[in-house]
């Protein structure tokens, strides 16, 4: 993952995505202004699940030229 940016505001669900291949979450979120997508088989979708609605802090950064969660906390 390449340019990793740290953002804070409120974490908002766009939309739920297909499941990954092998079966865990994905979704595409905002926050700060910035719209990402979880990782794929990653367990920052069931953690991000937790965190909608609530103001937290995120580290965006880009991978295979689309913006993706790469951590999360309060």
């Amino acid at each position: 993952m390449k340019n990793i940016t740290t953002h804070t505001g409120e974490l908002k669900l766009i939309e739920r995505m297909k499941n990954s291949t092998l079966g865990n979450p994905q979704f595409m979120l905002t926050c700060d202004g910035y719209k990402f997508r979880t990782p794929a088989n990653s367990m920052l979708g069931y953690q991000a699940e937790n965190y909608i609605g609530k103001n937290v802090r995120v580290n965006i950064g880009t991978h295979y030229g689309c913006l993706t969660l790469h951590s999360i906390s309060t």
